[in-house]
Protein backbone atom coordinates (compact mmCIF):
# COMPACT_ATOMS: atom_id res chain seq x y z
CA UNK A 1 0.00 0.00 0.00
CA UNK A 2 1.48 3.17 -0.84
CA UNK A 3 2.18 5.72 1.80
CA UNK A 4 0.17 8.70 2.68
CA UNK A 5 3.01 11.46 1.43
CA UNK A 6 2.66 9.51 -2.02
CA UNK A 7 -0.99 10.04 -2.50
CA UNK A 8 -2.52 13.61 -3.74
CA UNK A 9 -6.19 14.49 -4.31
CA UNK A 10 -7.12 16.69 -6.96
CA UNK A 11 -10.02 18.52 -7.21
CA UNK A 12 -11.52 17.70 -11.11
CA UNK A 13 -13.35 20.80 -11.17
CA UNK A 14 -10.47 23.35 -10.02
CA UNK A 15 -7.86 21.66 -10.15
CA UNK A 16 -6.42 22.26 -6.39
CA UNK A 17 -4.83 19.57 -4.56
CA UNK A 18 -5.45 18.16 -1.08
CA UNK A 19 -3.26 15.26 1.53
CA UNK A 20 -6.02 13.75 2.05
CA UNK A 21 -9.55 12.98 0.83
CA UNK A 22 -12.43 14.86 2.06
CA UNK A 23 -16.08 15.13 0.48
CA UNK A 24 -16.28 19.34 -0.73
CA UNK A 25 -13.38 21.06 -2.32
CA UNK A 26 -12.83 23.93 0.20
CA UNK A 27 -11.58 25.81 -3.23
CA UNK A 28 -14.41 25.77 -5.54
CA UNK A 29 -17.23 24.43 -3.27
CA UNK A 30 -17.81 21.38 -5.32
CA UNK A 31 -18.81 18.05 -3.86
CA UNK A 32 -17.58 14.71 -4.27
CA UNK A 33 -14.71 16.13 -6.86
CA UNK A 34 -11.68 15.33 -5.59
CA UNK A 35 -9.87 12.00 -7.23
CA UNK A 36 -7.05 9.93 -5.70
CA UNK A 37 -3.59 9.86 -7.92
CA UNK A 38 -0.58 7.54 -6.81
CA UNK A 39 2.42 9.58 -7.33
CA UNK A 40 6.27 8.47 -6.90
CA UNK A 41 8.51 11.03 -4.61
CA UNK A 42 11.46 10.62 -7.01
CA UNK A 43 10.12 11.80 -10.25
CA UNK A 44 9.00 15.14 -8.93
CA UNK A 45 12.79 16.29 -9.06
CA UNK A 46 12.67 20.04 -9.82
CA UNK A 47 15.07 20.62 -13.37
CA UNK A 48 17.98 23.17 -12.67
CA UNK A 49 18.67 25.18 -15.65
CA UNK A 50 22.38 25.99 -13.89
CA UNK A 51 21.66 29.97 -14.81
CA UNK A 52 20.85 32.12 -11.65
CA UNK A 53 18.87 34.58 -13.17
CA UNK A 54 18.71 38.06 -11.28
CA UNK A 55 15.66 40.71 -10.85
CA UNK A 56 15.57 43.71 -13.57
CA UNK A 57 13.77 47.07 -13.56
CA UNK A 58 11.13 47.21 -15.88
CA UNK A 59 12.70 50.67 -17.47
CA UNK A 60 15.66 48.30 -18.54
CA UNK A 61 13.18 45.48 -19.56
CA UNK A 62 13.55 45.35 -23.72
CA UNK A 63 11.15 43.50 -26.05
CA UNK A 64 12.85 41.83 -29.22
CA UNK A 65 10.98 39.75 -31.96
CA UNK A 66 7.25 39.80 -30.64
CA UNK A 67 6.00 40.94 -34.09
CA UNK A 68 3.18 39.36 -34.23
CA UNK A 69 2.06 36.52 -36.57
CA UNK A 70 -0.35 37.15 -39.22
CA UNK A 71 -2.51 33.86 -39.36
CA UNK A 72 -3.54 35.46 -43.06
CA UNK A 73 -7.05 34.43 -41.54
CA UNK A 74 -8.95 38.37 -40.62
CA UNK A 75 -11.51 36.51 -37.81
CA UNK A 76 -9.37 34.29 -36.54
CA UNK A 77 -6.17 37.41 -36.06
CA UNK A 78 -9.19 39.56 -34.88
CA UNK A 79 -9.81 37.24 -31.77
CA UNK A 80 -5.90 36.51 -30.86
CA UNK A 81 -5.20 40.69 -30.62
CA UNK A 82 -3.85 41.51 -33.91
CA UNK A 83 -2.28 37.92 -34.59
CA UNK A 84 0.22 35.23 -32.91
CA UNK A 85 2.48 36.16 -30.26
CA UNK A 86 5.43 34.84 -29.92
CA UNK A 87 6.26 32.01 -27.38
CA UNK A 88 2.41 32.26 -26.55
CA UNK A 89 0.48 29.44 -25.51
CA UNK A 90 -2.78 29.16 -26.93
CA UNK A 91 -5.93 26.75 -26.03
CA UNK A 92 -8.78 26.17 -28.46
CA UNK A 93 -11.74 24.47 -27.04
CA UNK A 94 -15.05 23.16 -28.49
CA UNK A 95 -17.49 20.32 -28.82
CA UNK A 96 -16.55 17.09 -31.32
CA UNK A 97 -16.96 18.20 -34.40
CA UNK A 98 -17.46 21.61 -34.13
CA UNK A 99 -14.28 22.22 -36.46
CA UNK A 100 -11.11 23.00 -33.92
CA UNK A 101 -9.20 20.86 -36.11
CA UNK A 102 -10.21 21.88 -39.16
CA UNK A 103 -9.88 25.26 -38.37
CA UNK A 104 -6.03 24.75 -36.57
CA UNK A 105 -5.65 22.61 -40.05
CA UNK A 106 -6.30 25.61 -42.09
CA UNK A 107 -4.43 27.84 -40.17
CA UNK A 108 -1.35 25.31 -40.58
CA UNK A 109 -1.57 26.15 -44.58
CA UNK A 110 -1.32 29.83 -44.19
CA UNK A 111 1.61 29.48 -42.37
CA UNK A 112 5.67 28.04 -42.86
CA UNK A 113 7.20 25.88 -40.64
CA UNK A 114 4.20 24.68 -38.74
CA UNK A 115 4.50 21.57 -36.84
CA UNK A 116 1.67 19.43 -36.59
CA UNK A 117 1.59 17.01 -33.86
CA UNK A 118 -1.44 14.74 -33.54
CA UNK A 119 -2.17 12.25 -30.91
CA UNK A 120 -5.34 11.29 -32.73
CA UNK A 121 -5.32 11.10 -36.04
CA UNK A 122 -2.55 9.42 -38.45
CA UNK A 123 -0.50 11.46 -41.11
CA UNK A 124 -2.95 9.70 -43.72
CA UNK A 125 -5.99 10.29 -41.79
CA UNK A 126 -4.97 14.18 -41.41
CA UNK A 127 -3.98 14.10 -45.48
CA UNK A 128 -7.31 12.69 -46.28
CA UNK A 129 -9.33 15.36 -44.24
CA UNK A 130 -6.45 18.01 -46.26
CA UNK A 131 -7.73 16.89 -49.42
CA UNK A 132 -11.04 17.11 -48.67
CA UNK A 133 -11.20 20.24 -47.84
CA UNK A 134 -9.11 21.31 -51.14
CA UNK A 135 -6.44 23.17 -48.95
CA UNK A 136 -2.93 23.49 -50.65
CA UNK A 137 1.10 23.74 -47.81
CA UNK A 138 2.65 27.03 -47.61
CA UNK A 139 6.01 25.92 -48.13
CA UNK A 140 7.37 29.56 -46.90
CA UNK A 141 10.49 31.48 -48.18
CA UNK A 142 13.75 30.49 -48.67
CA UNK A 143 15.18 33.27 -46.62
CA UNK A 144 13.38 32.29 -43.43
CA UNK A 145 16.18 30.05 -40.49
CA UNK A 146 13.50 27.53 -39.75
CA UNK A 147 12.32 24.71 -41.18
CA UNK A 148 10.63 25.60 -44.77
CA UNK A 149 7.60 23.54 -45.13
CA UNK A 150 4.94 22.29 -42.85
CA UNK A 151 5.23 18.98 -41.12
CA UNK A 152 2.95 16.42 -39.63
CA UNK A 153 4.39 14.18 -36.59
CA UNK A 154 1.75 11.73 -35.00
CA UNK A 155 2.96 10.75 -31.19
CA UNK A 156 1.78 10.68 -27.78
CA UNK A 157 4.48 10.83 -25.71
CA UNK A 158 5.35 14.00 -24.27
CA UNK A 159 9.22 13.80 -24.19
CA UNK A 160 9.28 12.64 -27.68
CA UNK A 161 7.21 15.39 -29.04
CA UNK A 162 9.67 17.83 -26.88
CA UNK A 163 12.30 16.56 -28.40
CA UNK A 164 11.29 17.36 -31.98
CA UNK A 165 10.23 20.27 -31.30
CA UNK A 166 13.55 21.29 -30.35
CA UNK A 167 15.01 19.40 -33.24
CA UNK A 168 12.90 20.75 -36.13
CA UNK A 169 12.50 24.13 -34.12
CA UNK A 170 9.12 25.45 -36.65
CA UNK A 171 7.58 28.32 -36.10
CA UNK A 172 4.11 26.70 -34.88
CA UNK A 173 3.19 23.94 -32.84
CA UNK A 174 -0.34 22.21 -33.04
CA UNK A 175 -1.04 19.95 -30.68
CA UNK A 176 -4.40 17.78 -31.60
CA UNK A 177 -5.08 17.20 -28.34
CA UNK A 178 -3.48 17.92 -25.16
CA UNK A 179 -5.86 15.19 -23.54
CA UNK A 180 -3.91 12.26 -25.80
CA UNK A 181 -0.64 13.13 -24.53
CA UNK A 182 1.23 11.67 -21.76
CA UNK A 183 4.23 11.91 -19.76
CA UNK A 184 6.05 9.00 -18.32
CA UNK A 185 6.98 10.23 -15.16
CA UNK A 186 3.38 10.42 -13.76
CA UNK A 187 1.78 6.80 -13.07
CA UNK A 188 -1.81 8.01 -14.53
CA UNK A 189 -3.25 7.40 -17.83
CA UNK A 190 -3.32 10.45 -21.19
CA UNK A 191 -6.08 12.75 -20.31
CA UNK A 192 -6.01 12.42 -16.76
CA UNK A 193 -6.05 15.07 -14.48
CA UNK A 194 -2.57 14.94 -13.63
CA UNK A 195 -1.43 14.16 -16.91
CA UNK A 196 -3.46 17.14 -18.62
CA UNK A 197 -1.74 19.67 -16.49
CA UNK A 198 2.10 18.79 -16.16
CA UNK A 199 2.49 18.19 -19.54
CA UNK A 200 0.30 21.85 -20.46
CA UNK A 201 3.07 23.16 -18.37
CA UNK A 202 5.77 21.54 -19.85
CA UNK A 203 4.83 22.59 -22.73
CA UNK A 204 4.35 26.36 -21.74
CA UNK A 205 7.73 25.95 -20.43
CA UNK A 206 9.47 25.12 -23.84
CA UNK A 207 7.09 28.06 -25.25
CA UNK A 208 8.65 30.57 -23.43
CA UNK A 209 12.06 29.69 -23.34
CA UNK A 210 12.33 29.06 -27.22
CA UNK A 211 10.01 31.72 -28.29
CA UNK A 212 7.68 29.14 -30.20
CA UNK A 213 4.18 29.72 -30.21
CA UNK A 214 1.84 26.58 -29.34
CA UNK A 215 -1.65 25.74 -29.86
CA UNK A 216 -3.25 23.51 -27.83
CA UNK A 217 -6.78 21.65 -28.50
CA UNK A 218 -9.14 20.74 -25.75
CA UNK A 219 -11.54 18.70 -25.06
CA UNK A 220 -15.04 20.13 -23.41
CA UNK A 221 -17.53 18.72 -20.44
CA UNK A 222 -20.46 18.62 -20.74
CA UNK A 223 -21.01 21.87 -19.10
CA UNK A 224 -18.61 23.23 -21.67
CA UNK A 225 -15.54 24.35 -20.06
CA UNK A 226 -12.22 22.40 -21.02
CA UNK A 227 -11.61 18.96 -19.75
CA UNK A 228 -8.73 18.90 -17.30
CA UNK A 229 -8.24 21.03 -14.08
CA UNK A 230 -9.43 24.71 -14.30
CA UNK A 231 -5.68 25.02 -13.72
CA UNK A 232 -5.34 24.44 -17.28
CA UNK A 233 -6.70 27.59 -18.05
CA UNK A 234 -4.32 29.45 -15.88
CA UNK A 235 -1.34 27.97 -17.21
CA UNK A 236 -1.81 29.11 -20.81
CA UNK A 237 -1.98 32.59 -22.63
CA UNK A 238 -5.26 32.87 -24.49
CA UNK A 239 -8.07 30.54 -24.30
CA UNK A 240 -10.32 30.35 -27.35
CA UNK A 241 -13.60 28.62 -27.80
CA UNK A 242 -15.29 27.63 -31.00
CA UNK A 243 -19.40 27.38 -30.58
CA UNK A 244 -21.67 26.94 -33.03
CA UNK A 245 -25.16 24.44 -33.29
CA UNK A 246 -24.39 21.49 -34.56
CA UNK A 247 -27.24 21.56 -37.17
CA UNK A 248 -26.61 25.24 -37.85
CA UNK A 249 -23.33 26.12 -40.47
CA UNK A 250 -22.53 29.09 -38.49
CA UNK A 251 -19.60 29.00 -36.03
CA UNK A 252 -18.30 31.72 -33.51
CA UNK A 253 -14.71 31.79 -32.37
CA UNK A 254 -14.92 33.80 -28.88
CA UNK A 255 -12.01 34.76 -26.46
CA UNK A 256 -12.19 33.60 -22.50
CA UNK A 257 -8.89 34.58 -21.62
CA UNK A 258 -6.59 36.71 -23.99
CA UNK A 259 -3.43 38.03 -22.18
CA UNK A 260 -2.32 40.05 -25.60
CA UNK A 261 -5.89 41.14 -26.25
CA UNK A 262 -9.01 42.04 -25.60
CA UNK A 263 -11.43 39.25 -24.74
CA UNK A 264 -14.74 40.28 -25.85
CA UNK A 265 -13.81 39.93 -29.69
CA UNK A 266 -15.54 37.57 -31.88
CA UNK A 267 -14.77 35.85 -35.00
CA UNK A 268 -17.53 34.66 -37.20
CA UNK A 269 -17.30 31.67 -39.60
CA UNK A 270 -19.44 29.39 -41.78
CA UNK A 271 -18.47 25.79 -41.94
CA UNK A 272 -19.09 24.50 -45.47
CA UNK A 273 -17.49 21.33 -47.54
CA UNK A 274 -13.48 23.58 -48.26
CA UNK A 275 -13.93 23.96 -44.32
CA UNK A 276 -14.19 27.08 -42.34
CA UNK A 277 -14.51 30.28 -44.35
CA UNK A 278 -14.69 33.90 -42.67
CA UNK A 279 -17.58 36.34 -42.51
CA UNK A 280 -16.84 39.71 -42.90
CA UNK A 281 -20.60 40.87 -43.09
CA UNK A 282 -22.42 39.23 -40.45
CA UNK A 283 -25.29 41.26 -40.64
CA UNK A 284 -26.30 40.04 -43.92
CA UNK A 285 -25.56 36.90 -42.67
CA UNK A 286 -27.64 35.89 -39.74
CA UNK A 287 -30.94 38.67 -41.71
CA UNK A 288 -30.92 36.75 -44.68
CA UNK A 289 -33.60 34.65 -44.18
CA UNK A 290 -35.66 37.02 -42.03
CA UNK A 291 -39.11 37.08 -42.83
CA UNK A 292 -40.95 40.28 -42.69
CA UNK A 293 -44.15 41.06 -41.03
CA UNK A 294 -43.90 38.44 -38.68
CA UNK A 295 -45.72 38.84 -34.72
CA UNK A 296 -43.19 38.44 -32.51
CA UNK A 297 -40.05 39.06 -34.74
CA UNK A 298 -37.79 42.08 -34.47
CA UNK A 299 -34.21 43.23 -35.29
CA UNK A 300 -31.56 44.31 -32.95
CA UNK A 301 -28.23 45.77 -33.32
CA UNK A 302 -25.34 43.94 -30.57
CA UNK A 303 -22.02 45.14 -30.55
CA UNK A 304 -19.16 42.60 -29.43
CA UNK A 305 -15.51 43.44 -29.21
CA UNK A 306 -15.21 46.50 -31.88
CA UNK A 307 -18.15 45.29 -33.60
CA UNK A 308 -21.28 45.71 -34.41
CA UNK A 309 -23.74 43.72 -36.36
CA UNK A 310 -27.69 42.65 -36.76
CA UNK A 311 -29.22 39.77 -35.10
CA UNK A 312 -32.79 39.13 -35.24
CA UNK A 313 -34.60 38.33 -31.68
CA UNK A 314 -37.92 35.62 -31.80
CA UNK A 315 -40.52 34.98 -29.35
CA UNK A 316 -43.48 32.32 -29.38
CA UNK A 317 -46.01 32.24 -26.28
CA UNK A 318 -48.62 30.06 -26.22
CA UNK A 319 -51.51 29.31 -23.29
CA UNK A 320 -50.38 27.14 -20.95
CA UNK A 321 -51.90 23.90 -20.48
CA UNK A 322 -49.91 23.13 -16.89
CA UNK A 323 -50.36 24.94 -14.01
CA UNK A 324 -46.78 26.56 -14.10
CA UNK A 325 -45.65 28.00 -17.40
CA UNK A 326 -42.63 27.35 -19.56
CA UNK A 327 -40.09 29.82 -20.09
CA UNK A 328 -37.63 28.46 -22.62
CA UNK A 329 -34.82 30.56 -24.34
CA UNK A 330 -32.12 29.80 -27.12
CA UNK A 331 -28.94 32.05 -27.03
CA UNK A 332 -30.51 34.27 -24.08
CA UNK A 333 -29.86 33.87 -20.76
CA UNK A 334 -33.25 32.28 -19.05
CA UNK A 335 -32.79 34.30 -15.37
CA UNK A 336 -32.80 37.52 -17.49
CA UNK A 337 -35.66 36.27 -19.69
CA UNK A 338 -37.76 35.23 -16.03
CA UNK A 339 -36.77 38.87 -15.19
CA UNK A 340 -37.75 40.95 -18.45
CA UNK A 341 -40.98 38.88 -18.65
CA UNK A 342 -41.92 40.39 -15.09
CA UNK A 343 -41.41 43.94 -16.01
CA UNK A 344 -43.49 43.27 -18.63
CA UNK A 345 -46.61 41.72 -16.42
CA UNK A 346 -45.52 44.65 -13.48
CA UNK A 347 -45.16 48.04 -15.76
CA UNK A 348 -46.55 47.56 -19.16
CA UNK A 349 -49.74 45.61 -17.41
CA UNK A 350 -49.26 42.56 -19.71
CA UNK A 351 -51.12 39.40 -18.22
CA UNK A 352 -48.33 36.77 -18.60
CA UNK A 353 -49.13 34.70 -15.81
CA UNK A 354 -50.75 31.99 -18.16
CA UNK A 355 -48.59 32.01 -21.17
CA UNK A 356 -45.52 29.90 -22.24
CA UNK A 357 -42.56 32.00 -23.42
CA UNK A 358 -40.03 30.91 -25.96
CA UNK A 359 -37.22 32.83 -26.97
CA UNK A 360 -35.10 32.02 -30.24
CA UNK A 361 -31.77 34.28 -31.35
CA UNK A 362 -32.16 33.14 -34.93
CA UNK A 363 -28.62 31.08 -36.42
CA UNK A 364 -27.76 29.89 -33.41
CA UNK A 365 -25.85 32.74 -31.87
CA UNK A 366 -25.51 33.87 -27.67
CA UNK A 367 -25.73 36.88 -26.93
CA UNK A 368 -24.65 38.07 -23.10
CA UNK A 369 -24.61 41.84 -22.90
CA UNK A 370 -28.11 43.69 -21.74
CA UNK A 371 -28.90 45.90 -24.74
CA UNK A 372 -30.78 43.22 -26.23
CA UNK A 373 -33.47 43.54 -23.31
CA UNK A 374 -35.59 45.50 -25.43
CA UNK A 375 -35.60 43.52 -28.40
CA UNK A 376 -36.44 40.21 -26.40
CA UNK A 377 -38.97 42.02 -24.19
CA UNK A 378 -40.87 43.78 -27.59
CA UNK A 379 -40.89 40.20 -29.22
CA UNK A 380 -42.41 38.54 -26.64
CA UNK A 381 -45.60 42.06 -26.43
CA UNK A 382 -45.57 41.77 -30.19
CA UNK A 383 -46.05 37.03 -30.00
CA UNK A 384 -48.67 38.06 -26.80
CA UNK A 385 -50.63 40.64 -28.76
CA UNK A 386 -50.39 39.20 -32.35
CA UNK A 387 -49.02 42.30 -33.77
CA UNK A 388 -46.33 42.65 -36.06
CA UNK A 389 -43.50 45.44 -36.17
CA UNK A 390 -42.18 48.17 -38.95
CA UNK A 391 -39.85 45.79 -40.72
CA UNK A 392 -37.81 49.31 -40.62
CA UNK A 393 -37.63 48.82 -36.76
CA UNK A 394 -34.25 48.45 -35.25
CA UNK A 395 -34.24 48.19 -31.08
CA UNK A 396 -31.54 48.23 -28.68
CA UNK A 397 -31.75 48.90 -24.84
CA UNK A 398 -30.82 47.77 -21.83
CA UNK A 399 -34.92 47.76 -19.59
CA UNK A 400 -34.47 48.45 -16.10
CA UNK A 401 -36.65 47.11 -13.13
CA UNK A 402 -38.61 50.06 -12.94
CA UNK A 403 -39.25 49.80 -16.70
CA UNK A 404 -37.39 52.41 -17.90
CA UNK A 405 -35.48 52.01 -21.17
CA UNK A 406 -31.61 53.25 -20.31
CA UNK A 407 -28.73 54.11 -22.82
CA UNK A 408 -26.53 51.74 -24.09
CA UNK A 409 -22.57 51.85 -24.99
CA UNK A 410 -22.10 52.38 -28.84
CA UNK A 411 -25.17 53.45 -30.05
CA UNK A 412 -23.19 55.63 -32.74
CA UNK A 413 -21.82 52.42 -34.11
CA UNK A 414 -25.18 50.37 -33.68
CA UNK A 415 -27.23 53.10 -35.71
CA UNK A 416 -24.71 53.12 -38.35
CA UNK A 417 -24.77 49.53 -39.13
CA UNK A 418 -28.37 49.13 -38.96
CA UNK A 419 -28.76 51.83 -41.51
CA UNK A 420 -26.06 50.33 -43.84
CA UNK A 421 -28.61 47.49 -44.02
CA UNK A 422 -31.55 49.84 -44.68
CA UNK A 423 -32.95 50.27 -41.25
CA UNK A 424 -34.47 53.96 -40.47
CA UNK A 425 -36.29 53.92 -37.63
CA UNK A 426 -34.91 53.41 -33.36
CA UNK A 427 -36.60 53.47 -30.60
CA UNK A 428 -37.11 56.99 -28.76
CA UNK A 429 -39.83 55.84 -25.61
CA UNK A 430 -38.24 56.52 -22.31
CA UNK A 431 -40.32 53.90 -20.59
CA UNK A 432 -41.29 49.87 -21.88
CA UNK A 433 -45.01 50.74 -20.73
CA UNK A 434 -44.87 53.74 -23.22
CA UNK A 435 -43.12 51.80 -25.97
CA UNK A 436 -46.12 49.34 -25.72
CA UNK A 437 -48.80 51.90 -25.54
CA UNK A 438 -47.46 53.66 -29.09
CA UNK A 439 -46.48 50.49 -31.10
CA UNK A 440 -49.25 47.94 -30.31
CA UNK A 441 -51.77 48.64 -28.61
Amino acid sequence: MANKDELVFVCSNCGEEYLKWQGKCDNCGQWNTLKEFKIQKSKFKIRDSGNLTEPIELSKVTIKNHQRISTKIGEFDRVLGGGIVPGSVVLLGGDPGIGKSTLLLQVATKLESVLYISGEESPEQIKLRFDRLGLSANRGSVSSGKTQSSKIYSEINLDNVISTIKRENPGLVIIDSIQTIYSGDFPSTPGSLVQVRECALRLQQLAKTSGIPIFLIGHVTKEGSVAGPRILEHLVDVVLYLEGERFHNNRILRAAKNRFGATDEIGIFEMTERGLIEVLNPSKLFLEERQKNVPGAIVTATVEGTRSFLIEVQALTTTTVFGYPQRRSSGFDLNRLQLLVAVLQKRANLNLSNQDIFINIVSGVKIKEPAVDLAVALAVTGAFKNKSFDPKLCVFGELGLSGEIRKVSFEKKRILEAKRLGFKKFIQEKTIGGLVRKYLV
